[in-house]
């Protein structure tokens, strides 16, 4: 530790908004601790964004395998090791924390383990998990505390036939009969990973998608995929009740657009509905940052009502993902080095949250930016819709792998991209083009008239680009 306890900024939380935020203050010069409760890195890496991939990549590559004879090639006898399967998902994500440690000592970041809790706005004490008690002083705060997953009333987690998402990817064995509360991305996930390891899956959604919040179109596509794999969807479905036995669980769930009401047994549930923010332990209340439906309220460059107190990522109503926090964990340690009296960052990037990209790393993946077609049509805007189906794509036809397609909404008098959802192969990687395009307020002719690389799928937007001018050339 410094020679006092005294630093220029504390950051509470080393998730992906935390350890990005200190890194951020300590290469701007600034004396720099992270507070973290358990491993660095949050729930993101070690229980969330990391760990699920690697348990999606076994999926995809036992998916890979099944359609080896199409390829030419002979895969016979494809076992599953489902405990390996789990190894290597927590070794991807415990060496990922290792590298938030190496990178916590590479920008001289301190460390401290334990529980934070407020003294006063600026002050805090630290007990650590053997309750040794460290008090802590700084002049700047950044909140980065996360969130955690939401339970339903009536059905809470008990670690054994109710389970959280961070449960659910340690099961010791493949869970024969599964429901899914939820089908946003976590929820679709998991029902992918389990389905691919030979579980019976129903997903059960209140709205009419999977997907929600995803273009209506995309959705379709995935449903149909999934029914395909024997994936059971109720969708507009609510669950009125539960009752959880040593045998399992027993649903009943109502259409919510009729009367109609089914009673449904599984083995296990994992529920995946939402977050509550983690705000609710630390003192908040007592020194002045008020909160919000358990949010804490934040103005300009995430300063919170107590002016040098910030809060970045889960804790705040922005997008709950990854790449948000650690955005604007940057934007905060460089706000607060301008107080300081850093006179290079007088102009700080401010984020535009009309175009954060989001993606699902099921099979076949989603991703979108900005508008879905029918909330564009809702604020008003005439527009223009180009779409490229990877049927048509020679890359993807190559690969085995033709399933969905780019979809480009478009602004019809100035070309604007208001929009853009790809549904297929690679699609979590190749949304960062658009993003960028509608970031820079490229327009459907400039990305259209863009050389893209033959064969790749990346064609796939040059090609829907053109296809909201009429001009595709491949449909």
């Amino acid at each position: 530790m410094s020679n006092s306890n005294h630093f220029q900024v504390i950051v509470i939380g080393g998730g992906p908004g935390g350890y990005v935020a200190a890194i951020r203050a300590a290469q701007l010069g600034l004396q720099t601790c992270v507070v973290e409760r358990d491993k660095l890195g949050g729930v993101c890496l070690n229980w969330g964004c990391i760990p699920t991939k690697a348990l999606l990549e076994s999926a995809h590559v036992l998916e890979h395998l099944k359609e080896a004879a199409k390829f030419g090639i002979s895969a016979d006898n494809i076992k599953v090791d489902f405990d390996a399967v789990i190894k290597r998902s927590r070794s991807v994500a415990d060496q990922m924390a290792k590298g938030v440690e190496f990178l916590m000592k590479k920008n001289k970041v301190t460390v401290v383990s334990g529980e934070a809790k407020f003294l006063n706005s600026k002050s805090i004490e630290v007990k650590s998990i053997s309750g040794e008690v460290t008090s802590l002083t700084a002049d700047y705060f950044i909140l980065a505390v996360g969130a955690k997953n939401k339970a339903l009333p009536f059905l809470p987690f008990d670690g054994k036939r109710v389970l959280s998402a961070r449960e659910a990817m340690v099961e010791p064995k493949v869970i024969a009969n599964l429901a899914i509360i939820g089908a946003g991305a976590i929820g679709v996930e998991f029902a992918d990973f389990y389905a691919s390891m030979g579980s019976k899956v129903s997903i059960i959604e209140f709205q009419d998608h999977l997907l929600p919040n995803e273009d209506k179109e995309i959705s379709s596509i995935l449903e149909r995929s999934f029914k395909k794999r024997g994936i059971e969807q109720y969708l507009s479905y609510g669950v009125e009740t539960a009752s959880v036995s040593d045998s399992g669980v027993l649903l009943t769930i109502q259409d919510r657009n009729s009367a109609k009401k089914e009673k449904l047994n599984f083995d296990k549930v994992i529920v995946g509905v939402g977050i509550s923010p983690n705000t609710n332990a630390i003192g908040l209340d007592e020194i002045g940052v008020k909160l919000k439906n358990g949010f804490v309220e934040f103005t300009g460059n995430y300063r919170s009502t107590v002016d040098h107190i910030y809060a970045i990522g889960d804790c705040i109503p922005t997008p709950s993902l990854a790449h948000v926090a650690s955005a604007e964990g940057i934007r905060a340690a460089e706000d607060i080095s301008v107080r300081l009296g850093n006179p290079h960052l007088l102009q700080i990037n401010r984020l535009n949250y009309s175009y954060i990209p989001g993606c699902t790393y099921c099979h076949p993946e989603v991703a979108s930016v900005g508008l879905s077609e029918d909330k564009a049509k809702a604020m008003g805007h005439e527009l223009k819709i180009g779409k490229f189906p990877f049927s048509a794509s020679g890359r993807a036809q190559a690969q085995g792998d033709t399933t969905g397609m780019v979809k480009i909404v478009s602004d019809a008098k100035h070309g604007e991209i208001l929009g853009a959802h790809i549904i297929g192969p690679g699609a979590t990687e190749l949304i960062a083009e658009l993003t960028l395009g509608a970031n820079m307020e490229i327009t459907v002719r400039e990305l259209a008239n863009t050389i893209h690389a033959h064969p790749t799928l990346a064609e796939g937007i040059m090609e829907s680009a053109a296809a909201v001018l009429g001009e595709a050339i491949n449909i």
